[in-house]
């Protein structure tokens, strides 16, 4: 095996015997696999599009195939084996249909390639993942920027997944996903190459808004809410990952029954929306960061729900495996796995409602409270305080500290970065990267949090419209004007679909840490430094003086 898609591979360059995240060797070589496939699919659509008749109806499957093969999403061979046979499958009905008299298995048009035409069967799988990895391709800038783009995609999908399991698609995000993944099939130039990876930064940010769109349509707008990190005397289930509309569907189906449901992870936020904040058995959040829930999925004593990534396997002493339970692209050995909601109607939880009856409350691991709710509607709604406190000086900078956590010890730096910033610095916040800062007692500004959560990971998207309304605010000439610095956080790929969306919107001299992602060759770091200053974070006593001072 050979993948680099995560922060935390192995010697910063590659996993090559076992992923750090649990990956085994087989199951690497079948998401290669899939991707393969799924690369031959979007050829035949790419060439469909190319004629005027485009099929719209394997948009879903493209999404959800790609997400699996997420980091900590899926660790089922069979569920990937399933996959590929479905893409195959897919991909031959179109062959079929693009040259009428040729049923799958005739001879191919001399232009197609391999992996619009490859077949094999089950027993072949692994060995064919293996050929045709990464490592396949063997020049070492194009293998980047075609890395660099399929990990951008698969962000994208997954912030599609979500949005269309509430009802909004968006075919500019669709078009692209088979533009791309179909782009990888050619040889072209490295100039056209980088323009995709840019392209897909723009697509992230359609992505990310269409997924803003989607929330706050369902359940209004986030506001500023106090969350409790405590736990009650009830049973509870727990609800981890990102998914809203799953907390949705269980939400309804707990009300009344005596169980408490507490978020995990990055469904945090999900307490400062006023659809969620009416259920009063959402009762708090347990816990912190995806790679702490093997000590916290334990001491949690109800079931847990993993809606989308980040699973972490669980340790042979860990007892809870007989309590969780998995759902859309996610799936573990031995986890119980809730089938897909019905075309309008919902997920079927009444296993974990029973199984949480006979099991005890969770046991405390902390107490107090945790602000968040603090996307763009609530800043903008605070626009005149935070212009007139930046104009006194009481605010002088913000820095953005988005992103991911993972279990690295040089993920300290982000920690040390929030305490040695000055009283008069505020920090931007979204998806996990929070857990590293969210819990200390950094004051207030005028009554304005020091730590301003926006959400998930993908509601980075709010960090954008709210830096591009103080530009408006401001008078700013360019967003690079504006008293903000970026001390980025990644770990996966939906991660580096929101890197891709900054830098697409012209955002210069991002902090990236705590490394450089293994997939950028030198010339291609090379280039995203010299066009967009894009760096590796130094030291915290570095860093802060430098961010301060605008640099």
């Amino acid at each position: 095996m050979f993948c680099f898609q995560c922060e935390e591979t192995s010697s910063r360059s590659g996993c090559t015997v076992k992923g750090v995240c649990g990956k085994p060797e087989e199951t690497a070589s079948l998401q290669d696999l899939l991707l393969f496939s799924l690369r031959g699919l979007a050829w035949h659509l790419d060439q469909l599009a190319a004629r005027g008749t485009p099929d719209r109806s394997h948009d879903a499957f493209l999404r959800e195939a790609l997400f699996a093969t997420i980091t900590n999403v899926n660790w089922l061979n069979d569920r990937f084996e399933a996959l590929i046979e479905d893409a195959l499958d897919r991909r031959d009905r179109l062959a079929a249909g693009m040259a009428p008299g040729m049923a799958p298995g005739m001879a191919p048009r001399v232009d197609a390639p391999e992996a619009a035409t490859w077949r094999g069967p089950r027993a072949a799988f692994v060995a064919k993942g293996q050929a045709v990895g990464i490592l396949s391709t063997v020049d070492e800038d194009v293998r980047s920027l075609r890395e660099l783009l399929v990990i951008g995609v698969k962000g994208i999908a997954a912030y599609a997944a979500h949005a269309a399991a509430l009802g909004r698609e968006d075919r500019e995000v669709d078009t692209f996903i088979v533009e791309a993944l179909a782009s990888t099939t050619r040889d072209l130039s490295r100039d056209a190459m980088v323009d995709l990876v840019m392209r897909a930064g723009a697509v992230a940010v359609s992505a990310m808004a269409a997924l803003d769109e989607a929330h706050t349509t369902a359940y209004g707008h986030p506001e500023m809410t106090r969350i409790n990190i405590g736990v009650g005397a009830n049973p509870g289930i727990l609800v981890s990952g990102h998914d809203l509309k799953d907390l949705e569907d269980l939400l309804a189906q707990t009300a009344g029954t005596g169980i408490d449901v507490y978020t995990h992870g990055e469904m945090l936020p999900a307490h400062a929306y006023p659809a969620f904040r009416r259920h009063p058995h959402l009762v708090g959040n347990y816990g912190g960061a995806w790679w702490q829930q093997t000590s916290e999925f334990e001491s949690f004593n109800g079931p847990i729900l993993l809606t989308t990534n980040c699973l972490v396997p669980p340790r042979r002493d860990n007892t809870y495996l007989s309590r969780l339970y998995t759902t859309g692209a996610v799936g573990y050995p031995g986890a119980v796995h809730v089938a897909d909601r019905p075309d309008d109607g919902t997920k079927d939880f009444s296993a974990l409602i029973a199984q949480a009856r006979a099991c005890a409350p969770p046991t405390a691991i902390e107490t107090g409270t945790v602000t968040a709710g603090f996307g763009h509607a609530q800043v903008l709604a605070l626009a005149d305080t935070v212009v007139d406190a930046v104009s006194s000086g009481a605010i002088r900078r913000f820095v953005v500290m988005a992103g991911c956590d993972g279990r690295r010890r040089d993920r300290a730096y982000y920690t040390e970065v929030a305490r040695a910033l000055p009283e008069n610095a505020v920090i931007l916040t979204a998806g996990c990267a929070k857990y590293r800062y969210n819990k200390l007692d950094l004051g207030e500004i005028g009554g304005i949090p020091r730590v301003l959560d926006a959400g998930q990971c993908n509601d980075s998207y709010s960090l954008v419209k709210v830096a591009l309304a103080l530009k408006e605010v401001m008078g700013a000439a360019d967003i690079n004007d504006l008293p903000i610095s970026y001390d980025i956080a990644w770990y996966e790929q939906k991660a580096v679909a929101v890197l891709l969306a900054l830098l697409s919107l012209g955002v210069k001299g991002i902090r990236l840490g705590p490394t450089l992602p293994g997939f950028l060759s030198p010339a291609v770091t090379t280039t995203l430094v010299e066009t967009f200053g894009l760096r590796p974070i130094a030291s915290v006593e570095d860093d802060v003086p430098a961010m301060m001072a605008g640099r």
